[in-house]
């Protein structure tokens, strides 16, 4: 039977969600709790490839069991917890301090966490004055770009298809195809913005390469139709740096 699950989680300590040879991954260590709690091998798909130091407000995986989920204990006096329920609350009891368990459900067998998603929706956040409480979740800026100049290079986003110039070189991607729904920069408070793009999917790297050259269009470093010229040549040497990871949030995933 197969299952979605919805989790969040910290990607600072994680060299990004897939496993990898060299360093603890996301999905390895949600795989290790869930055959240690279900005895049985259960490896997990994920709706997308987090890089390192990437970090998830809601990332969703489905995994099969070959055998139903461990029903709960009866307690007397207590509301009796659904099989979903309770290893929810198992596995946020084995699971590390920066993974959390939010929801399990069943799911047609042919439901896929990567290919029956329609859209995802990604946050990068950026503060513009010194705060111990953001280095690991924003990017600090040590000047104020112009934040109203980037909001109009970010509404041409939508008017393309092809992203190459803001992927990440030498990977098996197919095509380079997205459908950018929206993009736009929002002010959270005096000092700290946020970027909010939607596409029924991404690139290695994109959002990272796409805010980096945003910022050379905030700075005065590129013009409107520079920008608009850096997606047109489809190169990823065309385009500006990437932005640190930790500023960059999974936030929503729409099946």
């Amino acid at each position: 039977m197969r299952y979605f699950i919805e989790l969040s989680y910290d990607g600072t300590a994680y060299c990004g969600w897939q496993v990898q040879p060299n360093g603890e991954s996301v999905q390895g260590t949600l795989q290790r709790a869930l055959s240690l709690l279900l005895r049985e091998e259960v490896p997990v798909t994920g709706a997308g490839r987090t890089d390192a130091g990437v970090h998830a407000a809601m990332m969703v995986a489905h995994f099969d069991t070959k055998d139903p989920l461990p029903t709960p204990p009866v307690r007397e006096g207590s509301a009796r917890q659904t099989a979903c329920d309770y290893l929810v609350y198992r596995l946020n009891g084995v699971l590390p301090h920066d993974i959390a368990i939010h929801r399990i459900y069943p799911v047609a067998d042919d439901m896929h966490a990567r290919f029956s998603a329609r859209a995802r929706t990604y946050y990068y956040y950026v503060h513009t004055r010194k705060s111990p409480f953001l280095r690991d979740r924003s990017w600090r800026l040590v000047k104020t770009p112009n934040f109203e100049a980037m909001n109009q290079a970010a509404a041409i986003l939508p008017m393309f298809e092809d992203f190459t110039s803001f992927s990440k070189v030498n990977t098996d991607t197919k095509t380079s195809i997205c459908h950018v729904r929206a993009a736009r920069w929002v002010q959270l408070s005096d000092y700290e913005w946020r970027f909010e793009i939607t596409a029924d999917r991404f690139l290695r790297n994109m959002v990272r390469a796409i805010v980096g050259t945003l910022m050379e269009v905030g700075r005065g470093q590129l013009t409107l139709e520079g920008f608009r010229q850096v997606i047109e040549l489809k190169d990823r040497c065309a385009a500006g740096d990437s932005v640190p990871a930790r500023g960059l949030f999974l936030q929503n995933v729409e099946y």
